[in-house]
């Protein structure tokens, strides 16, 4: 994994919180879920791009640990538990994204999984460390 490894983790987080806001802003509309409209549009949108965001995230947190020469042991450890709770976090946006319209109901309670709020923390978590570790 190249040097960019930060950039493309950075891009990939902001894609996921980005994701999540429109999650909360779109459990808050009270769409029916045998409504096809545009907004479930958007939704399917933004779940596949936070699918998609999700993808080896692990990996680039450990390049970015070996770029800055960081002990790799509890890095990689940690890589495997965001990993973990991104696969999780996916197999549920999956779910989702199986249904022929998504109503609000299906996207607050995505919103509620703790695979997506794990994943939101584990993220949280790991981009303060690495700031920490980089200074």
């Amino acid at each position: 994994m190249s040097s960019t490894a930060r950039t493309d983790f950075d891009q990939r987080v902001d894609v996921i919180e980005e994701a999540y806001e429109f999650f909360l802003a779109y459990a808050s509309q009270g769409i029916p879920a045998n409504l096809v409209s545009d907004g479930s549009h958007q939704i399917r949108e933004y779940l596949k791009r936070c699918d998609t965001a999700l993808g080896e995230i692990g990996d680039f947190i450990v390049a970015i640990a070996a770029n800055a020469g960081l002990e790799q042991t509890p890095y990689r450890a940690f890589a495997a538990v965001v990993e973990r709770d991104a696969r999780d976090a996916r197999a549920a946006i999956q779910l989702a994204l199986s249904l022929p319209a998504i109503g609000s109901q299906v996207i607050d309670n995505l919103n509620a999984s703790i695979h997506l709020r794990a994943l939101l923390t584990d993220l949280f978590l790991i981009d303060e460390v690495l700031k920490a570790a980089s200074r």
